[in-house]
């Protein structure tokens, strides 16, 4: 039987999961609390059992990047895999009070290079990884400051969307600075955006969760191509 990306990428969890739920305890981390820095010398990773994660970097000027945001059962793994002294190349940062199973890299590497079976979900998992990132790409790049907010938010609600009466509430706090750093634009021209979103009623906001009530209008302003929600996602 074939696999799709999102099943591939579930087993891999499960693989690790399996593996280290008896041999290493699930920690609560608070809200706000860095697991690791640019720059840094790799140490763990990371299996995030429940909670939210963003992942990004800073500018040279201090303004943070939010690149993705990784949800409920998903693997915070940030660098360059079986290399000698790796280093995060981004920032992971909780969003909201998480629980997750912290694995020491070395641990996860001798594991997975003796089971064929974790070499091969590995595998499966990049590459889904690389096609989401050169999609967001082209997305950001071909369709400017605004078309990449719609974009953003067709991801959050895939990623993130909780079918109600009223649309999609996308199920995570977020404030309009964050979604700036999500779009890589201003706070100001964020809000602009959105304020005119809510005078067209696409979307709605209430104590930091968006709600969109016309997925549809988003789409048609990005020419959507319907891509499987594996790979347009936020995360």
């Amino acid at each position: 039987m074939t696999l799709n990306m999102k099943e591939l990428q579930i087993s891999l969890y499960s693989l690790l999961i399996q593996y280290f739920i008896d041999k290493e305890p699930v920690q609560k981390i608070p809200a706000g609390t860095y697991l690791f820095q640019e720059k840094e010398e790799v140490e763990n990773i990371y299996l995030l059992i429940h909670g939210s994660v963003s992942v990004g970097r800073f500018h040279v000027k201090g303004k943070e990047f939010i690149i993705k945001i990784l949800g409920n059962e998903e693997l915070v793994i940030e660098y360059q895999l079986f290399t000698k002294h790796p280093t995060y190349h981004f920032f992971a940062k909780t969003m909201n009070d998480c629980e997750m199973i912290v694995i020491k890299r070395k641990q996860f590497e001798e594991y997975a290079t003796s089971e064929p079976a974790v070499l091969s979900a590995i595998a499966s998992w990049m590459s889904t990884r690389y096609i989401k990132s050169q999609m967001k790409c082209m997305d950001l790049i071909m369709n400017g400051k605004k078309g990449g907010l719609y974009s953003i938010l067709i991801r959050l609600c895939n990623s993130h969307g909780i079918m109600t009466e009223n649309g999609i509430v996308i199920d995570i706090p977020l404030t309009h600075q964050e979604l700036a750093n999500l779009t890589f634009g201003t706070r100001e021209v964020i809000q602009r955006m959105l304020k005119d979103l809510r005078e067209k009623d696409v979307i709605d906001y209430d104590q930091q969760r968006f709600t969109v009530k016309n997925l549809s209008y988003l789409r048609g302003e990005v020419d959507c191509q319907r891509c499987s929600k594996e790979v347009c996602g936020i995360n």
